[in-house]
C-alpha cells in the first residue's frame, strides 16, 4: 500500500468510527464475513456493549457461514443473538424473481427493527463501494427499512476493509466473500427448503476434498460447479474429479458439471441454454 494509499485509508476509518460514535446504540447485522466482522470490530471498540450483533438464520444460511458467524462473533468478544428471519412465508421471494433479493433484506429488517426500536439503536450493515457496481436490490430494501451503511458511506472498498481488517489483527483478511444458498438457484425457478439443503451438502462435501471457494448452481438433476480459478487444475486427477462427482451426486444431484471459467459472483446470471 502506497502512503496515499494509507493516508486515504486512515481518513476512511476516522470517517467510520466517528459515524458509530454519532449513532451511539447499533444493531450490526452480522454475517461472519470479513464486511460485517470489521464493521462489528470497530463497533465494538467505539461502543462496547452498546454495538450488538445479530445473526439472520434461516433455510438460506450455509451451515459453514453459520458457524463462522459464531466463531468470529466469539473470537471479537460480541455477544451474538440468532433471529429467525421470515423470507419463507412469503411468496414474493419463493418465487424468485429477479427482486428476490429485495424481499429478502425486506424480511430482515421486519425482524431486526424491532430488536432496533427497543434498544434505541440504529441498525447498520456492511455493503461497501464495490457493491455499487452489481444489481443489489437488496441494498434499496435495506435503506428503506432503516439501515445505515457505515463502511460505504465512508467511501471504504473490499481492498479497504481488508486492510483494515488486518490491521486489526481479524484473522479472516483473505476470507473469500459468501452469499446466501438461495443464489445458487437460476432466476425463476422457485425456492424451496430441501432444494437449498441439498446445495449446502454438496458445497460442504467439495470443501471437504480440500477447495477453498466452492459454488455449486443448481440446475435440476444437474450441479453445475464453480471453483477458485486456482483450484481447477486439481481435476485434472481422476481420482480427485471421481471423488467430487460423487460427493455432490451423494447430496441428491443427478449429473456433475464443472465450469472452466471458474467462480464469478451472480454466475447465475449467464443462465444455461434450454436443451
Amino acid at each position: 500500500m502506497t502512503e496515499r494509499d494509507a493516508a486515504d485509508l486512515a481518513e476512511k476509518e476516522r470517517a467510520l468510527r466517528a459515524a458509530l460514535r454519532g449513532y451511539g446504540r447499533v444493531v450490526v447485522a452480522f454475517s461472519g464475513g470479513v464486511d460485517s466482522a470489521t464493521l462489528l470490530a470497530v463497533a465494538r471498540a467505539e461502543l462496547g456493549e452498546d454495538a450488538r450483533a445479530v445473526l439472520a438464520a434461516g433455510p438460506s444460511l450455509p451451515a459453514r457461514d453459520r458457524a463462522d458467524a459464531l466463531a468470529v462473533a466469539e473470537r471479537l468478544g460480541a455477544p451474538l443473538e440468532i433471529v429467525e428471519t421470515g423470507e419463507f412465508a412469503d411468496e414474493r421471494y419463493l418465487r424468485n424473481d429477479a427482486d428476490r433479493c429485495y424481499w429478502c433484506r425486506f424480511a430482515l429488517g421486519q425482524a431486526l427493527a424491532p430488536l432496533a426500536r427497543a434498544a434505541g439503536a440504529q441498525l447498520v450493515y456492511g455493503p461497501v463501494a464495490d457493491d455499487l457496481d452489481e444489481d443489489r436490490p437488496g441494498m434499496r430494501a435495506a435503506a428503506e427499512a432503516g439501515f445505515r451503511a457505515p463502511l460505504l458511506e465512508a467511501g471504504f472498498t473490499k481492498a479497504d476493509v481488508r486492510e483494515l481488517a488486518r490491521r486489526l489483527g481479524l484473522g479472516l483478511a483473505e476470507k473469500p466473500s459468501s452469499a446466501c444458498l438461495a443464489s445458487r438457484v437460476p432466476t425463476g425457478e422457485r425456492i424451496d427448503a430441501g432444494r437449498l439443503a441439498r446445495i449446502d451438502d454438496a458445497e460442504q462435501a467439495v470443501r471437504a476434498l480440500g477447495f477453498r471457494i466452492v459454488r455449486v448452481r443448481d440446475h435440476g438433476v444437474a450441479a453445475r460447479i464453480e471453483l477458485g480459478p486456482e483450484e481447477i487444475p486439481a481435476l485434472l486427477d481422476a481420482a480427485t474429479r471421481a471423488a467430487v462427482s460423487a460427493a455432490v451426486k451423494k447430496a441428491g444431484f443427478r449429473k456433475v458439471a464443472v465450469d472452466l471459467d471458474g467462480y464469478r459472483p451472480a454466475g447465475l446470471k449467464e443462465r444455461l441454454p434450454a436443451r
